[in-house]
């Protein structure tokens, strides 16, 4: 993480720069496409570089989502980027909302963009535990109705970004990512999203079906353990090195009372478990630790992150910002856009030869 603020004549400048290359790329390729590219963390380091960010910085994807969301007009691409930073985040659904008369979206179809929404943040903050608290949730979607998430999470001044692509999600618990990007590798994460966890996602529904109160001893049990002392009974995770032995967080009333809410809904798969109103982290995890204790179905203890500069860096790193180059691509890729308007695509063609040229 670096301190600072992004400089006024730096982000002016990446709002026309970023919003010169959406429109092409929606001209060119159509809206599916720049959602597409959006949830490709590969491409959008590459982008957030070009508007001016060096590769490391976590302010990268909080100004460049800023810089799109201020840049790309709904009423004249078709795309919309909701949400934001902080408590900018709690306002995405209802931004979500107030698009449907400008996208001429049918309810039911709002009510599924604000589901996709929160159970992307949900699974990312409870299915997938790697110690990265979520700061930051942009919602990207088309009048369409396809959508793409870019969100962010913090630990130890460490960032790690999430992406995800609506065409690509088949079940919000069952490897939904386009990609996660991070600088740092971690040694253990409860990863109930992947494969591996598959056994284990399926036994959490059935003990919840079941009364959660006879859980509780099994809880317990498991709390007397150290996490070390656990690891070593589950083969899947036997060459991890593991940290100081600490107890397993207890079961709060207020997750104890989400149980019981999820026994009387009687969930029918995993999905509309997690989707409950206070399942969370303690709720998941606990129904991992007991699946594995009483039927030795473990979850994926696996870190599930996979691991440009055109105009420079707002650090100064690896040089400063050339304003002076920054501007002419600004002029132009708008000088583009505003000929294809009026019919002339000839600079947009001599961009894509120079492309090929290259």
């Amino acid at each position: 993480m670096h301190g600072g603020r992004c400089p006024p004549w730096l982000f002016s400048r990446m709002k026309r720069l970023g919003g010169a290359i959406s429109e092409i790329i929606v001209r060119e390729y159509g809206r599916e496409e720049l959602l597409r590219r959006l949830s490709d963390p590969f491409f959008f380091q590459a982008l957030g570089c070009t508007l001016g960010f060096d590769w490391h910085s976590s302010g990268l994807t909080t100004t460049v989502c800023g810089a799109l969301k201020e840049a790309i007009k709904p009423e004249e691409l078709g795309i919309a980027v909701c949400g934001g930073k902080g408590k900018v985040s709690k306002r995405t659904p209802n931004e979500i909302q107030k698009l449907a008369d400008i996208f001429s979206i049918p309810s039911y179809k709002i009510e599924g963009l604000k589901y996709a929404s929160r159970m992307a943040a949900k699974v990312d903050n409870a299915c997938v535990q790697d110690g990265y608290q979520l700061y930051h949730h942009c919602f990207v979607l088309s009048e369409d109705g396809d959508w793409a998430v870019v969100q962010q999470g913090m630990h130890d001044r460490y960032a790690r970004r999430y992406h995800w692509l609506s065409e690509s999600v088949k079940s919000f618990v069952a490897e939904p990512h386009s990609g996660i990007a991070g600088d740092r590798k971690e040694d253990v994460v409860l990863d109930m999203t992947a494969r591996d966890s598959e056994e284990a996602r399926k036994t959490s529904v059935d003990l919840i079906r079941d009364n959660p109160k006879r859980l509780l001893p099994y809880v317990r049990e498991a709390e007397q353990h150290s996490l070390d002392e656990y690891f070593e009974r589950s083969p899947q995770v036997l060459k991890l090195v593991m940290p100081t032995s600490h107890a397993i967080t207890k079961l709060t009333k207020q997750t104890i009372a989400a149980l019981q809410r999820a026994y009387e809904f009687q969930p029918e798969n995993y999905e509309k478990l997690v989707a409950i109103h206070g399942i969370g982290p303690k709720a998941v995890r606990a129904l991992a630790l007991v699946s594995d204790l009483i039927y030795g179905k473990s979850p994926s203890w696996k870190d599930p992150a996979r691991f440009s500069f055109a105009h420079g860096g707002k650090d100064g790193v690896p040089y400063p910002v050339d304003r002076r180059t920054y501007q002419k691509t600004i002029e132009i890729l708008e000088s583009a856009t505003e000929a294809t308007k009026v019919g002339q695509r000839e600079k947009l063609d001599a961009i894509r030869r120079l492309h090929e040229f290259l």
